[in-house]
């Protein structure tokens, strides 16, 4: 009998590796097949896409291989799967949210966003977005009457050797203080997102909600998942930024408050040091920056945001 290893795995050092004793005979066999499989796209006329078929056929057959995957295991899989897609609609990504709570999703944008001349850091898009959200004025008001603590947010949009990108469309959203998004009262409401365009200058402010941790969507599969594994469904507290101008490569991003209770626990692994920014907690009756008094708590946080050139 002899030891298979997947080589892998073995030459990145993954920890945990499972070694399993396969006779030679039956290797030669498992062998055979991947290449079989592999040849199939001989005659693929898009070379990227042979290169991606080839190299998802060799990982997965290596994953089965290495694990010796039962048939049992493999019909849970399947299984999960198709729950995934039952419970996926037009406003729910059962798909997103399980690419983001295994690292997939970070991992792509880490790959998708070299870093760059001091470009602002990317980080998981998330399963929330929507295109057809309000724009405000300069200044204005995202949250539409979301519950929430006030939060004044400003900064500029500029390239990375400081020159200011005015007219930068800067496209926000986020929860409310109970951790859900409008979309998830109903498909059509609009609350807790919008958009502006950054001044001339650069420059850009509106008013949000201080943001607050929040448990991803759990009642499917993928928190079933994440229940069974012994891991929490819980996000950091972030607000949502896309931020795209002419010539420049899209932002998709989140800041996330100093001192957050969750922080590195974010169960899609989406903080990064340098979006951790301190929103700064005024008393009641502090007048805010548009000269305005609040008879209740606000925050405050400045994130200055640098888009590296497209192409990059």
């Amino acid at each position: 009998m002899a030891t298979y290893v997947n080589p892998g795995a073995a030459e990145a050092g993954v920890h945990g590796t499972i070694y399993r004793e396969v006779s030679p005979q039956q290797q030669a066999v498992e062998q055979r097949l991947v290449d079989n499989v592999v040849a199939s796209f001989d005659a693929c006329a898009d070379p990227r896409l042979k290169e991606l078929m080839v190299c998802l056929v060799k990982h997965l057959h290596s994953f089965i291989r290495e694990v010796r995957l039962t048939e049992k295991e493999w019909g849970a899989a399947i299984d999960f799967l198709t729950k995934a897609g039952h419970i996926t609609d037009d406003v729910r990504q059962e798909f997103i949210l399980l690419s983001d709570t295994l690292g997939a999703s970070m991992q792509t944008i880490n790959v998708s966003n070299q870093a760059y001349q001091g470009a602002t850091e990317a980080t998981v898009f998330g399963p929330f977005f929507v295109e057809d959200s309000p724009q405000i004025e300069f200044g204005g008001d995202v949250a539409f009457g979301a519950p929430g603590e006030p939060c004044w947010v400003e900064g500029t949009v500029t390239d990375t050797d400081g020159n200011p990108l005015g007219g930068a469309r800067i496209e926000v959203w986020e929860a409310d203080e109970d951790g859900l998004y409008d979309v998830q009262y109903d498909a059509d409401k609009r609350a807790g997102r919008g958009h502006l365009f950054s001044a001339a200058d650069g420059s850009y402010r509106f008013w949000g909600l201080t943001p607050t941790p929040y448990p991803i969507p759990n009642d499917g599969p993928v928190g079933k998942m994440l229940d069974a594994v012994g891991r929490s469904p819980l996000r950091a507290s972030h607000l949502h930024f896309m931020v795209s101008h002419e010539g420049a490569r899209t932002l998709v991003t989140h800041i996330f408050p100093e001192g957050d209770p969750i922080g590195r626990k974010d169960t899609v692994f989406g903080v990064k040091d340098s979006l951790i920014k301190r929103f700064e907690r005024q008393p009641a009756g502090t007048p805010t920056p548009d000269g305005r008094v609040i008879d209740r708590t606000w925050s405050r946080v400045r994130f200055d945001i640098v888009l590296a050139p497209a192409g990059v």
